[in-house]
């Protein structure tokens, strides 16, 4: 049994929480997440600076509520975690230092997490998680990615996007309709009223060099093109913008095409299991979509608890004890943090040597 503080500020979200991993089950003692949404509306997007500002505020007191919710002590901890890759650099630096100052104060190992390698974590937060192999999507507002997991916890990215993450998309559509930041949860609520089918829209694909498409990559700049056009020549018409289809075509297709092509590829990879991940797998059209194709071609589709798909630290605590359990090494004090790691390096944050 271990228990484990874990922190996360890669971003805009500040959290704590606190975790238990016992008999091959994780269990979240206490979560707490503090969110700078409102302070970030404003101007229409994160802030780095204010971002990092609200991450000093805030955390002390999360740490403190979150082992008082678990019940826990620092004295009963077996590790401190924290994110220490990617993300704004800013912000990174605010929940590593806490947790390599935690760490040390109290003797405790360090783990710095990769913030992606939380995410992939985070389906295990769930009941009945799949086994690997399997094929995941992880889609949020900076990443849209497939990774594949293998049996020895191996990860190999197949597919990625080249210009926004879909979690951008929807960011900067929802601007584009007139519509509050975050973007995400703006759409879906209008989409719910909308034709999805009303407007044709395009899905992007990402030519090759030597000819052909790659099968499995993104590229959402053509739609968001295609969205910025229809609503200007709606517009010159002088007809009054219908928002609710205009948004349900868009989540149509960003939803038709994340499914797509992860179930070409994982069934071209022979995986019988997708799970989704992010922020963007909360989104109830992708999650319906995805269940419907999933069962239609015989491939299991899991989902990270709604919980944990967007920023969290319970995702972190996750990863670390995950990696504590497979008897990984620790983080160095002196690692420090970066804003664009590969997860395919994701070994490097445990060498006596830190890269960074």
């Amino acid at each position: 049994m271990a228990t484990v503080l874990a922190l996360e500020t890669s971003c805009d979200e500040s959290a704590a929480a606190v975790l238990r991993f016992d008999d091959g089950r994780f269990q979240v003692l206490a979560s707490c997440i503090a969110s700078q949404v409102e302070e970030h509306a404003q101007w229409g997007g994160v802030v780095p600076e204010v971002a990092s500002r609200l991450h000093v505020e805030a955390l002390p007191h999360l740490v403190g509520k979150a082992l008082m919710e678990a019940g826990q002590s620092m004295a009963c901890l077996d590790a401190v975690a924290a994110t220490v890759t990617p993300g704004l650099a800013g912000a990174l630096m605010v929940g590593s230092v806490t947790g390599r100052a935690l760490a040390a104060l109290h003797a405790l190992p360090f783990f710095g997490i990769h913030h992606l390698e939380g995410h992939l974590a985070s389906v295990h937060l769930g009941e009945c998680p799949p086994r690997p192999p399997y094929l995941v999507l992880l889609v949020s507002g900076g990443h849209t990615e497939l990774i594949r997991v293998g049996v020895g916890g191996e990860m190999q990215r197949l597919g990625r996007s080249h210009d926004d993450a879909a979690g951008e998309a929807f960011d900067k559509v929802a601007r584009l309709l007139g519509l509050s930041y975050p973007g995400g949860p703006a759409i879906q609520a209008l989409a719910a009223a909308g034709d999805p089918g009303r407007f044709s829209l395009p899905k992007g694909r990402v030519s090759k060099p030597g000819g052909g498409f790659h099968p499995y990559d993104f590229s959402f700049s053509g739609l968001k093109t295609a969205m910025l056009r229809l609503v200007q020549s709606l517009s010159e018409a002088h007809e009054c913008l219908p928002l609710a289809d205009l948004a349900a075509s868009f989540e149509q297709v960003v939803a038709e095409v994340l499914v797509e092509r992860s179930l070409l590829c994982a069934n071209d990879q022979g995986l019988k299991a997708v799970v989704m991940v992010g922020g963007v797998a909360a989104n109830r059209r992708l999650r319906e979509l995805m269940g419907q194709r999933g069962k239609e071609q015989g491939i299991e589709v899991h989902t990270a608890p709604l919980a944990y798909c967007t920023d969290n630290a319970a995702m972190i605590g996750a990863a670390a004890l995950q990696h504590m359990a497979s008897g990984g090494g620790l983080s160095s004090l002196e690692l420090g943090v970066a804003a664009r790691w590969p997860l395919d390096k994701v070994k490097d944050l445990y060498l006596d040597t830190p890269p960074f």
